[in-house]
């Protein structure tokens, strides 16, 4: 057994990619953690705080099979990083805003498009430069996209659906959304007029920190079954949109993590800490937090489709065309930080559960109920972005996936360095250099602060796509590098030489070092 140095968080191994942290009733653990792991980043995690919070997680009331964290785990409030729960209510389930995180239905879109990379390329500037002027990104940023009080009511509501019915988005945009782009049981009542304030203008933005819109174009495709299925194929661009609820979502997880202070000891809940602040989902804390984040997501599904409408509008400006001519078509939108209620077979039964995914991404097999139709004899698309010079992933749903992680994987390569520490780490190097050395041009402008924070901070993703494999989570289907890169955080736009594909490994691979061990190995989906 190896054990981590904080609290005496101990894990022993599974299998080749997975760890178990033995439930301990003596710190009030009810089942097991599981950690998503290789032997190199299993050593990495060594004295890790998010393991500590793994086994926290494991005290939740009602928590079922076990408290789970992707291989892109890194600590995080309440909740680590990449961090997996179901609770249920008949067993006096709770809900953790914690579980969930301030980005509310954070999430990444992807759409294709008919361009080839040779005839875009002459134009990759101008769309860039284009992109960033025409989508606003950054702190507090409002957008082209004003709502009244009704209106965000509707909004908030209907999430896509309602931009559907306003004209902003087609039925297959809607169809190719996770939960149809809208959470049904949303109370928008339960918003607070300050969250409300802060997203009456901001429907439609980028947002900062790690948020983007990315040009990428296919280089590989593995299986060319499920690439046609999305779309796919080598040498097509995409667009990558990563976003979320923006000021509203952060506003709605501030409000109810100050409404839960005193909630957990009125209903006699132990915690071993507070930022695990919960309510049992029938109460009537726990309904109000539910109605307000559902609300909050769907404004999360209504950000990413109004982002889409601009980077259409901005490319039938450079291209000249409208965008149903370029094909620029919605492959798939999904959540990375949500709550559902969701059916799930445990211990030999079908139970509702509520499953919180921080940091986690649904990760849906072939034959699933809940898929669109165009999918349901593939799987569900899922995207793990790589970091600023390295491809991103496009992937689908193991078989394996619910029985193993409710249906989840890893939403990133994982996070290697604080971004402090990666901009102290960068000090002193010539990082325009070494991107453009990798087929990165970056703008004079761009902030080498942001830069990195992107370059040098997170675990290379090809690491964690080969372990993530070998667990039959996710199978790996398509591989894309990048084309250009506007990002909240940046004063000025980027674009990166790069490349896409859809690939699933032939054969495991041999280990990493321990330095590029990869978060992200995650057993439930497959590469493209």
């Amino acid at each position: 057994m190896s054990t981590a140095k904080r609290r005496g968080v101990g894990f022993e191994r599974v299998d080749d990619v997975s760890w178990r942290i033995p439930r301990d009733e003596s710190w009030g653990m009810r089942v097991d953690g599981l950690v998503f792991a290789d032997a190199a980043l299993a050593a990495d995690l060594e004295g890790d705080p998010s393991l500590e919070q793994v086994a926290n997680v494991a005290t939740l009331p009602g928590i079922r099979g076990a408290s789970l964290a992707m291989p892109d785990i890194h600590w995080g409030y309440g909740f680590p990083i990449g961090g997996v729960a179901a609770t249920d209510a008949s067993l006096g389930g709770v809900v953790s805003p914690g579980g969930v995180g301030y980005d509310i239905n954070c999430g990444v879109r992807l759409l294709r498009t008919d361009l080839r990379l040779e005839d875009a390329e002459p134009r990759l500037r101008d769309l860039m430069d284009a992109l960033f002027a025409r989508v606003p990104a950054g702190v507090g940023r409002s957008g082209p996209f004003a709502f009244d009080d009704a209106e965000l009511t509707d909004l908030l509501a209907g999430g896509a659906q309602y931009l559907r019915r306003r004209g902003l988005a087609t039925d297959d945009d809607v169809a190719q959304c996770e939960a149809g782009g809208r959470i049904e049981g949303a109370r928008p009542d339960l918003v607070s007029e300050r969250a409300r304030r802060r997203g009456a203008d901001q429907c439609g933005t980028v947002g900062s920190g790690n948020h983007f819109i990315e040009v990428q174009v296919v280089e590989r495709v593995e299986d060319r079954r499920v690439a046609a299925a999305f779309g796919l194929e080598e040498g097509c661009l995409t667009v990558l949109i990563h976003s979320g609820s923006r000021g509203l979502g952060y506003q709605v997880c501030d409000d109810f993590l100050r409404d839960f202070q005193g909630v957990p000891e009125r209903y006699g809940i132990e915690l071993p800490d507070r930022q695990l602040a919960c309510a049992p989902i029938a109460s009537p804390e726990g309904q109000a937090y539910l109605g307000a984040m559902r609300a909050a997501a769907n404004f999360g599904f209504a950000n990413r489709q109004l982002l889409a409408v601009q980077v259409r509008d901005t490319f039938e400006a450079v291209f000249e065309r409208p965008w149903p001519r370029l094909g620029l078509e919605l492959v798939y939108d999904v959540a990375h930080n949500i709550a559902k209620e969701e059916e799930h077979e445990v211990d030999g039964e079908r139970a509702t559960l509520l499953v919180h995914r921080k940091g986690a991404t649904r990760a849906f097999p072939a034959g699933h109920p809940e898929l669109p139709a165009r999918y349901a004899d593939v799987g569900q698309p899922v995207f793990v972005p790589g970091d600023m010079g390295r491809a991103s992933w496009v992937l689908v749903g193991g078989p394996r996936s619910l029985e193993r992680s409710f249906g989840s994987t890893c939403h990133g390569a994982g996070r290697r360095l604080s971004r402090h520490a990666a901009v102290r780490a960068a000090r002193g190097r010539d990082l325009r250099g070494e991107l453009e050395e990798r087929g990165v041009i970056a703008d004079p402008e761009h902030d080498a602060r942001v830069i990195a924070s992107r370059a040098s901070a997170r675990h290379p993703t090809r690491d964690a796509l080969d372990e993530a494999e070998l667990s039959d989570i996710p199978q790996q289907h398509v591989h894309s590098l990048q084309c250009g890169y506007s990002t909240g955080a940046t004063r000025r736009p980027s674009w990166e030489r790069g490349r896409t594909s859809c690939a699933v490994p032939r054969r495991r691979r041999a280990p990493r070092s321990r330095r590029n061990a990869a978060r992200s190995c995650h057993p439930c989906a497959q590469c493209c």
